[in-house]
């Protein structure tokens, strides 16, 4: 088991320990709190220290709990920060504000609460006279180019003019508090600071490493973001970009990368910059031959060789490449794709499951040409083979994790520069027609929408449609419909799919509940009473079926099944992901 260190300490029994030095590492993420935190904290505080406004309503055997702090001694003895930052941080812009008002006192109280603080903000000597040259707390944040105004604050005591950061402001707001705290009180300065040290209680975990401090931090917290794998990456390329002397160019490109995947991933665990590493991940991954169906954490297979992948000329690159990729992707940019592959990607947008995100990132990246553009046939024969290959395995072998197998050896046949095949995983038609004839498509299965998303984007006629629109499934015979008329003989027949549409989901709250002579014009267009213009759905097919038919009978929903069933069956063979036997067998 892991080894923790918790001792409830004052700010004063923590800071001033001769063993404090605190490290805020490259990983953090920057400062953060702003005034109004500050003035809750300044508020707490006072209320505490001084009740109902009187100072002689303190009792001194109460306490004030600040929260956890969560640090681990790094290889240089450094109590590296985990949880804490901005407390920690606040607390020492809050401490040196009160000794800037010392100045010169020489009354008893003044000198004596002076020498506590001191020994909180600077390392002493063994005559415990401090080093103003030597803070104990120090921040390496790669990404914030604040901080040297941090450490000047606490070593000088002076925010300059020219200091605009969180750390000028909330050390100015605190000076202003301190001075109006004076000018009310002025006997009792000294009583604030020594209750503050005293009596305001932080909880020290220390871990043995910074795995667990991490794990503890997570399971702590649940206000604040918790550090991701990505701000661990982001520490050891600052440090490979560092020893280059490309340290600022490192930092302006991870932020515009971190706003560029807060755009376009919105993964359901983890960041989005944890998302995009994931799917490189996965390139890296083929590129070592790695074919097994178990997956290491994020982190564990970045800090191999003390993360000697990330260290490699190229990678942060390369990233960059596959953010802008998707970005094009999910803006459906037209001047890198051409109409047929973005139809395709509107489809696998629907797919059950989010692998063929990794499948799709590994193709780009081996198959780019040097402006980052694929083939086109190529691609989009890519693409129609992964999305007919997924969509039939989901439904002879559901689970996610089941579709790992096949598709983590296709990886490695593309960066080894071989077809695409499948071969030891084709279907077999019979079992795939029973299995799409008996399967039950309701709404609440993924597979249901991606059926349906393959089959109107199959239509030659329908045009690529936009991912922004939020599309709902349509029931062409509207279950109130069969609740008030009792028309469909077969029940199961009004969740088949040969019932089921996509529709934009606007048009599917006006539409929902009408017969179908009533849906027609919903699904056409039309205009209102007022004069208003309702536009129609993009879905072809609806619009095709609206033109072409006065009623959608229980007929109408069994043939549009069963041309929904052999048109992926064909889908599949035009991909030859058919077993060749039992195709023979079924032409003969």
């Amino acid at each position: 088991m892991s080894k923790l260190n918790v001792d409830q300490k004052t700010i004063k029994q923590l800071f001033e320990d001769k063993k404090s030095d605190f490290l805020i590492p490259d990983y953090q993420r920057p400062y953060a709190w702003q005034e109004t935190e500050c003035q809750t904290l300044w508020d707490d505080i006072f209320s505490f220290a001084f009740p109902d406004d009187d100072c002689d309503n303190f009792n001194s055997d109460e306490e004030y709990f600040l929260g956890p702090i969560v640090t681990f001694k790094n290889d240089n003895g450094k109590q590296e920060i985990i949880d804490g930052q901005q407390r920690l941080t606040t607390l020492m812009l809050l401490l040196r504000a009160f000794y800037a008002k010392y100045g010169s006192a020489k009354d008893a109280n003044s000198i004596s609460t002076k020498k506590m603080i001191e020994k909180c903000i600077w390392k002493t000597n063994e005559f415990e006279e401090p080093n103003m040259n030597e803070l104990k707390i120090n921040s390496e944040v790669a990404t914030d180019n604040d901080k040297d105004e941090f450490l000047v604050i606490l070593k000088t005591g002076v925010a300059s003019n020219d200091f605009k950061s969180n750390y000028a402001v909330n050390y100015i707001f605190f000076e202003k508090k301190i001075a109006e705290f004076i000018d009310k009180y002025p006997q009792f300065f000294s009583y604030l600071p020594v209750r503050i040290l005293n009596n305001c209680i932080l909880l020290p975990i220390e871990a043995e490493s910074q795995d667990t401090a991490l794990r503890i931090f997570s399971t702590l917290n649940d206000r604040g973001k918790p550090l991701s794998d990505s701000d661990i990456f982001k520490a050891q390329f600052y440090k490979h970009f560092a020893s280059k002397n490309e340290k600022n160019i490192f930092i302006t490109k991870w932020k515009e990368l971190e706003e560029l995947c807060e755009k376009i991933f919105h993964p359901t665990s983890g960041t989005p910059m944890d998302e995009l590493f994931t799917r490189y991940m996965y390139y890296e991954r083929s590129k070592m031959g790695i074919k097994t169906s178990t997956t290491e954490a994020l982190r564990k297979f970045y800090e191999k060789n003390s993360y000697a992948l990330l260290k490699k000329d190229g990678v942060f690159d390369n990233l960059i490449i596959l953010a802008n990729f998707w970005n094009d992707v999910i803006d459906q940019n037209t001047d890198k794709f051409s109409e047929r592959v973005l139809r395709r990607l509107f489809v696998l947008n629907y797919a059950p499951n989010g692998m063929w995100t990794y499948f799709v990132s590994v193709y780009f990246m081996h198959n780019k040409d040097e402006n980052g553009i694929l083939d086109d046939d190529d691609f989009y024969n890519f693409l129609d083979k992964i999305t007919a290959f997924i969509w039939a395995y989901a439904i002879t072998n559901p689970g996610v994790n089941a579709l790992r197998t096949p598709v983590f050896a296709e990886m490695l046949n593309i960066v080894n520069g071989n077809p695409i095949e499948f071969a030891d995983f084709k279907f077999d038609p019979v079992q795939v027609e029973n299995m799409l004839k008996n399967y039950s498509f309701n709404n609440s299965r993924p597979i249901t929408k991606s059926m349906l998303a393959w089959w109107a984007l199959n239509n030659n006629e329908q045009v690529a449609l936009s991912l922004e629109t939020t599309f709902e499934i349509e029931h062409i015979f509207s279950r109130n419909r069969q609740t008030n008329e009792k028309t469909l003989i077969n029940v199961k027949n009004l969740e088949a799919l040969g019932n089921k549409s996509l529709l934009e989901k606007k048009i599917n709250i006006r539409a929902s509940d009408y017969k179908f002579n009533d849906k027609k014009k919903y699904y056409i267009g039309f205009t209102n009473s007022r004069n208003q213009k309702k536009d129609g759905t993009k879905i072809k097919e609806l619009i095709f079926l609206a033109n072409n038919n006065s009623d959608f009978t229980e007929a109408d929903i069994e043939n549009r099944t069963n041309e929904i069933i052999s048109g992926f069956i064909n889908f599949l063979k035009k991909n030859n992901l058919l077993r060749l036997h039992t195709v023979l067998e079924a032409t003969t």
